[in-house]
């Protein structure tokens, strides 16, 4: 595996090598024994604000042996109109490896192509592959399997989340329910081309019925503001509450990938109840992406 570009392009077996590799950089948490990046900087190339993967790969890849090099796109000639075909260009002749954070996937595709050094999709506006992948790993952690799951997402089901979602769901063979209005459900062509069990509804509760894991992320993704008071009127009823809990039966996982507005997509009630999963879940961002950095083939 060259790049991480998204989940889609991912097989099984590649992503149950990043889980199995996450829980062993968990166990190993702290500067790796074999320091596999000693000797490489890393350009984190930065377009979207961002707090737990800015974090989470400066920290990784120093644990890793590498130094990172934060490049916020308003700081560099990109943010002036450079085209992104000259900064790779540029780059990949003094840095080994980026991480991009971004709204085209495009640009990423783009950058990986030309720049032919290692390259990582930290979130585009198509697909959040770190994300999804360390959520895969939190749920073996606190469920010992993905076999015979059902995950139930609540809120946008065209946003990058719910796209990762289900690629993985199709790709890993678990069942998948997309609870979204229907102006913000995912095109039936991609649902189509996925395959697996992937069922998108507007019916939050009958979505919610039997899950093991209930996940939300927020109504208006960066990018959309300008959408907001459409996207709030939208979503009033897409939330996961005690109603959408008890549905679900027995004490199903409820995550967030964060940032959580309380009252929004998500009440304050049922996150304080499930704070410990959801940051868990955070933290897991780090060895899910440490264990990334370690596959990637230089």
């Amino acid at each position: 595996m060259r790049h991480l570009l998204n989940i889609e392009s991912l097989d099984a077996a590649e992503i149950k090598q990043i889980l199995a590799r996450a829980a062993e950089m968990k166990h190993l948490r702290g500067p790796h024994p074999e320091a596999p990046l000693a000797g490489e900087c890393w350009a984190l190339l930065f377009s979207k604000s961002s707090t737990r993967t800015r974090i989470s790969f400066e920290a990784g890849i120093r644990e890793l042996g590498g130094q990172p090099i934060f490049l916020a796109a308003n700081e560099i000639q990109l943010g002036r109109g450079e085209p992104i075909s000259d900064t790779a260009r540029v780059l990949s002749r003094m840095v080994q490896g980026a991480v991009i954070r971004t709204y085209a996937q495009g640009d990423v595709e783009q950058f990986a192509s030309l720049s032919g050094i290692r390259t990582i999709n930290a979130l585009t506006d198509l697909e959040h592959p770190c994300q999804i992948l360390s959520d895969l790993f939190t749920i073996i952690e606190k469920r010992g399997s993905l076999d015979g799951l059902t995950v139930t997402f609540i809120g946008d089901g065209d946003c990058n989340v719910a796209r990762s979602w289900i690629w993985a769901a199709a790709k890993l063979g678990f069942a998948l329910r997309l609870a979204a209005p229907a102006k913000f459900q995912p095109p039936a062509e991609l649902v189509r081309r996925a395959g697996g069990d992937i069922v998108v509804t507007d019916d939050v509760l009958g979505a919610s019925a039997g899950a093991d894991v209930l996940y939300t992320d927020v109504w208006v993704s960066m990018g959309k503001e300008e959408e907001t008071a459409f996207r709030l009127a939208q979503f009033g009823g897409y939330q996961i509450n005690q109603a959408a809990v008890a549905a679900a039966g027995g004490t199903p996982l409820v995550m967030h990938c964060l940032p959580a507005y309380r009252g929004k997509e998500i009440t304050s009630e049922v996150f304080e109840a499930n704070a410990g999963t959801i940051f868990d879940q955070a933290e897991n961002r780090l060895h899910t992406q440490k264990a990334i950095l370690t596959l990637l083939a230089p």
